[in-house]
């Protein structure tokens, strides 16, 4: 997505960070420029918890390349940093050699498009950043702004209340594939909001998991996504959730909103974690190395005691046709996971399953689904992708891009 339909050729990240106490409360500010005018497309200042600058300064160094794949993910990005740290670990003339540093810094080279150069400035330069996240240290703000509007949070509205989609909006059907019959169902899936465990980077499974319960900021984010979709409550016809607890409380919250009981799919938990539930990456790496260089990538293999892809695709897509056979033709809100939601997105748009490793789901946000009957004797499925990731005006989409 670029912003209000701008393509930008090539990008500037200016990102810092820092804390009070070192270690201590700590914040960070990222700033996504158009290299060609230098004006702001993007900027964020998020407090992290207590941490040191280091820390503080790549987790900056995270938000401004998110900002950068929201905002311009076509575009040739130029990271500018007065960390001399940060640039010259990323640019690999440094070592990693803090523990801390080293998901962080994975995490940024993950994000990082090709070509990706990074730049080392003098701290007046950085102003701007540091700025940012000194604003979010004394509590003047908070999470993303954009200039403009937010592109997917003014046309999911526009998406649900204008006529369901028609045959000719569907993709191109396949050979046999007929009109479809009668109305879509649509799914408006919501991730549950964040929990501590979301914060802290732990991996949370399903019904078998230590379970956290939302925090504050997570109920805060699902009220936010309530509000949105209050306006269409008349067009949402049920409230489906998963049996998780954070999931659970976030359906309550929605389902308040748009007048509807919460009803319960068991088929749309998240992937159970075994063992590892609980544990940061870096303790599943200690503790359990073999398992999860086996694991990373895979489809087909587990956590001890947990779930692979496929044994989670193969649970998320029987409850998608309870959902289908019981709702037919209607407007469904699911509160699910991440696993569960990339899965449901990987059937709908027929890609395969490893697709799920390309995508990003932020905590609280919106993706849309109508699923189509057609074909000769109506049984067959089609689906469209009407919406992806997309978050309520004012919401903070990258202070957490926790997976789980």
């Amino acid at each position: 997505m670029s912003e209000a339909g701008v393509t930008y050729r090539a990008v500037i990240v200016e990102a810092d960070g820092g804390s009070r106490g070192n270690p201590g409360p700590a914040a960070y500010g990222a700033v996504l420029r158009d290299a060609e005018t230098g004006a702001v497309i993007a900027e964020e200042g998020t407090t992290i918890g207590r941490a040191t600058n280091n820390v503080a300064e790549y987790s900056g160094l995270v938000a401004g390349l998110r900002l950068a794949g929201a905002y311009a993910p076509e575009a040739e990005v130029e990271v500018r940093m007065d960390s001399k740290l940060v640039v010259e670990q990323m640019s690999g003339r440094w070592k990693i050699k803090h523990p801390d540093m080293k998901p962080l810094a994975m995490e940024a080279s993950r994000l990082a498009p090709f070509g990706t150069t990074y730049t080392w400035v003098p701290r007046e330069q950085n102003s701007y950043a540091d700025r940012l996240a000194n604003e979010a240290l004394d509590g003047t703000r908070h999470g993303v702004t954009v200039l403009g509007s937010n592109p997917d949070a003014d046309s999911l509205i526009e998406e649900l209340e204008s006529p369901e989609e028609t045959p000719e909006h569907v993709a191109a059907p396949a050979r046999g594939w007929s009109a479809p019959a009668g109305e879509p169902t649509t799914l408006v899936l919501v991730r549950h909001g964040v929990t501590d465990h979301t914060v802290e980077k732990r991996f949370s499974g399903g019904l078998a998991s230590a379970d956290p319960g939302l925090s504050d900021d997570g109920r805060a984010q699902v009220r936010a996504v309530a509000e949105w979709l209050s306006p269409i409550a008349d067009r949402v016809d049920g409230v489906v959730s998963s049996p998780v607890r954070r999931t659970r409380e976030s359906a309550d919250i929605l389902a308040e909103a748009l007048g509807h009981a919460v009803d319960v799919e068991h088929g749309f938990a998240e992937m159970e974690f075994g063992a590892w539930d609980g544990l940061t990456f870096d303790e599943v790496a200690a503790r359990h190395p073999e398992e999860l260089d086996s694991w990373l990538g895979s489809l087909d293999v587990a956590p001890s005691g947990g779930e692979s892809f496929r044994v989670v695709e193969k649970r998320v897509l029987a409850g998608l046709q309870r959902l289908l056979d019981h709702h037919p033709g209607r407007t469904i809100v699911v509160v699910s996971h991440v696993t569960p939601i990339k899965t449901l997105v990987a059937h709908a748009v027929e890609a395969p399953l490893e697709a799920v490793f390309r995508m990003e789901l932020s905590p609280a946000s919106v993706t849309v689904l109508s699923f189509f009957r057609g074909g000769p004797d109506g049984t067959e499925q089609r689906a469209s992708l009407r919406m992806y990731n997309a978050l309520p005006p004012g919401s903070d989409p990258f202070s957490s891009p926790a997976r789980w």
